[in-house]
């Protein structure tokens, strides 16, 4: 599993890193940092030739959060963020001109950057990040994507994106370019009683009603494998990475409805 756990056990978060039924590799990867301050969860997805998919997401990763940790007294959080996702591009560019094997890789990132009673969500790729709500589950993140495009003009519909077969065609990645376009969200998370990052190894497979349904009906860990496990009962055709943490609520206790 990739993976990056600097957590302190105030707040309760579920994480786990599956590479899935046919992919050799896991080329994802997942981390989180909390403090005092803030609380920081990161998602990505990996591509390239052999093994340049796994150096580019756990790159991607932990350059963020060393970037964050380094500068996290800046009061401008959205700009912190960003500044850390521009940092982990460089950083992920750099190393592809280094090294011929590691020529052309590139990853997707989602990350959530939470403090005091605000979230700030910066996405490259398709990568995904939802707000769990009473009411119901809403995703935060646009998908960079060729379907997605295809569907903001009109030419399929969501339905028909679902089923695409060029959905995994992204038009943004981390590292493949000098500089990098990056979206960012901001809201409050007074409402929001969970998030869930995930790639789209499991957005692909599970429909957000079940993602909702679990994550309310079980703990934050226990979440983690019951999506991972549904989404390999369903295929698991990718690499599989969920985090789920805590919004308003910091104590992981019973949300169901």
């Amino acid at each position: 599993m990739g993976g990056n756990k600097t957590c302190s056990d105030e707040y309760l978060v579920g994480y786990l890193s599956d590479k899935g039924n046919i992919r050799e590799v896991n080329e994802d990867y997942i981390g989180c940092y909390e403090d005092n301050k803030i609380r920081l969860y990161i998602v990505a997805d990996g591509m390239g030739g052999h093994n340049a998919g796994d150096v580019a997401s756990k790159t991607a990763v932990e350059s963020c959060i060393e970037y964050i940790r380094r500068e996290n007294d800046s009061e401008d959080k959205e700009f912190l963020l960003k500044s850390a996702i521009n940092y982990a591009n460089t950083k992920i560019y750099s190393k592809a001109l280094e090294s011929k094997g590691l020529n052309g890789m590139g990853t997707t990132i989602t990350a959530c950057l939470v403090y005091e009673e605000n979230a700030i969500i910066a996405n490259v790729g398709d990568s995904s990040c939802y707000a769990i709500e009473k009411g119901g589950i809403k995703k935060i993140t646009k998908d960079h994507s060729l379907v997605q495009e295809l569907v903001d003009e009109g030419s399929i519909t969501e339905q028909e994106a679902l089923i695409h077969p060029n959905k995994n065609i992204i038009t943004r990645a981390l590292g493949t370019k000098e500089k990098v376009e990056i979206d960012t969200f901001k809201m409050k998370i007074n409402n929001v009683l969970k998030f869930l990052l995930c790639t789209d190894g499991l957005s692909n497979e599970v429909s957000p009603k079940e993602m909702f349904d679990t994550i309310l009906s079980n703990n934050n860990k226990e979440a983690c494998r019951l999506l991972v496990d549904m989404c390999k009962n369903k295929g698991g055709r990718d690499n599989i990475s969920v985090i789920v943490f805590e919004g308003e609520c910091k104590n992981d206790g019973d949300h169901s409805r």
